[in-house]
């Protein structure tokens, strides 16, 4: 694991470990996944993907939290701590946040990012999309269900879902399809 990415690795673990440990499950099934995905990645991308993946919900954590947005919230985290600014980037933006931040009145407050369209937002998305709370790898509808029930009392949450439902897809489809690329060209 090169430097940045075990950076990462450490400050989620300091800060979800203990206090949310099943946030810690998902988080360490996530990284795990994205490891995996960033073998077929160029130099630097690969340990881009990796960090952001250890630190896309670090947010959450009671030490981070100021919005109570956890994508800005950990972005932010992240550029405090001195992670590049494309791997915050990729925190503030990942799994559609850029849809519930327009609905909680925050767009202005997650543009001081600039996300990307890349392979590595998509595979970031797509290794948060196929883990379950507990680590576990899932399907997408899987997934995407069991967000609904765990979110079924937060209004903007499952509008947010909604809304957001399409980039998901797309960043699936993207991310499979770019899967199915790197296996056929790596032979």
């Amino acid at each position: 694991m090169d430097d940045v990415a075990r950076a990462a690795q450490t400050a989620a673990r300091a800060a979800l470990a203990v206090t949310l440990p099943r946030r810690w499950a998902h988080t360490r099934g996530v990284a795990g996944h994205a490891r995996v995905l960033a073998a077929g990645l160029p130099p630097g991308d690969d340990e881009t993907l990796v960090a952001a993946a250890w630190l896309h919900d670090i947010g959450y954590a009671p030490s981070v939290v100021r919005t109570g947005f956890h994508p800005l919230d950990g972005a932010r985290h992240a550029r405090s701590l001195g992670f590049p600014d494309r791997v915050a980037a990729l925190v503030a933006f990942h799994s559609a946040a850029a849809v519930k931040a327009g609905l909680l009145g925050l767009a202005d407050q997650l543009a001081d990012f600039a996300d990307e369209c890349s392979i590595v937002h998509d595979l970031l998305w797509y290794a948060d999309m196929s883990t379950d709370p507990t680590g576990r790898p899932v399907s997408f509808e899987a997934r995407m269900a069991e967000v609904r029930l765990r979110r079924a009392n937060d209004p903007v949450a499952l509008a947010a879902l909604d809304l957001g439902l399409p980039a998901r897809r797309d960043a699936w489809r993207r991310a499979e399809e770019w899967l199915r690329s790197a296996v056929t060209c790596g032979g």
